[in-house]
């Protein structure tokens, strides 16, 4: 099948606050639970050819050394420069106090020579096998330790020292996380993986991590209809189904998905979304016909604190519920 490719250059930038240059959309890599590692890495392979220059990796995902084979024949071949790419990866949760082995692991599977932007995948060490049953938990749980994340952030600032990764992020965080460890970084985290999308949108969390000159970059940013079956629970709601939505589809003559990028885009967040088959149509539509400000206006009113991404498998014992890991209340939960 012929691809259509679409210009790099015009794909919308941001720049970080350390001056680097960051494409506004981004592949995501995440499909472990439904695909196979090779599907992915196929995926990945038409993203480069296509014109996708970000792309979102994590150890975890089972799927890096397959990409890092579609990285070296596109570096082979003469597709692109390893430095026309931006990839992200992210260290696991049972690996916080190894943090140079798990990234230098990382870096040699996605054969990439360094990371651009090394993220804390989650603020804990609070392990759980990938793919796991919703309701399993580790008896080993605890809450979220300042002391245990600054920690494991001090040897991510040893890494951009050696130069094994360009910048630093943070993922999963709340206000009062962020407030209890930003004050202590020697090296500010540029950006912060949080889920956004139509029905949650995080205003305040989004709003301070710009007053901090932290760029937002957004996972399931259509709401993930394809989310593992451990994610998915009654009364959540499904953003590309909502009327507001389909009918600015309409208006444009795009998918809803399509819908949800653009929004994300202007926004000032960075979509890493996922698809064996759409990729194309996703990088395409965040360079053309952008959405009229009516038009986002109506999509902010669609906010319904719609969490998606519950992570109800990093409970601590004593914890209630899922909503203790989000600091709800605005101070951490212990």
């Amino acid at each position: 099948m012929e691809r259509t490719y679409t210009s790099p250059e015009r794909v919308p930038k941001k720049t970080l606050a350390s001056g680097t240059e960051i494409p506004m959309i981004g592949m995501g890599t995440f499909g472990s639970d439904r695909f196979s590692a090779d599907q992915v890495a196929e995926a990945v392979a038409g993203g480069i050819r296509c014109g996708y220059r970000l792309f979102d990796c994590a150890a975890c995902y089972g799927n890096e050394k397959e990409i890092g084979r579609v990285f070296q024949a596109a570096f082979e071949e003469g597709v692109v420069k390893r430095s026309d790419l931006f990839i992200m990866t992210k260290v696991w949760n049972d690996m916080h106090e190894k943090v140079e082995e798990a990234c230098r692991k990382s870096v040699e599977d996605l054969q990439c020579s360094w990371a651009d932007l090394y993220f804390i995948h989650w603020p804990f060490p609070n392990y759980h096998a990938p793919g796991c049953d919703g309701d399993a938990r580790n008896p080993d749980s605890k809450p979220f330790s300042t002391e245990e994340f600054l920690s494991t952030y001090r040897q991510c600032e040893a890494l951009v020292d050696k130069g094994l990764i360009r910048h630093i992020g943070i993922s999963n965080m709340t206000i009062p996380k962020l407030k209890a460890v930003l004050p202590h970084l020697r090296i500010r985290p540029a950006a912060c993986e949080i889920e956004l999308h139509p029905c949650f949108q995080q205003e305040e969390l989004f709003r301070f991590l710009l007053r901090e000159g932290i760029q937002p970059v957004g996972y399931m940013p259509m709401g993930s209809p394809a989310r593992p079956e451990r994610d998915m629970v009654p009364g959540d709601i499904a953003d590309l189904q909502l009327p507001e939505i389909r009918a600015i589809g309409e208006a444009h003559g795009v998918s809803p998905a399509a819908v949800a990028l653009k929004w994300a885009v202007q926004r000032g967040q960075i979509p890493i979304p996922f698809s064996l088959h759409h990729y194309e149509e996703n990088l395409r539509c965040v360079i053309e016909d952008p959405l009229t400000q009516e038009e986002m206006d109506a999509i902010a009113r669609l906010e319904k604190g719609n969490r998606l991404v519950k992570g109800q498998v990093f409970l601590w014992p004593g914890a209630k519920d899922w909503h203790d890991l989000w600091d709800e209340g605005g101070t951490i939960t212990v």
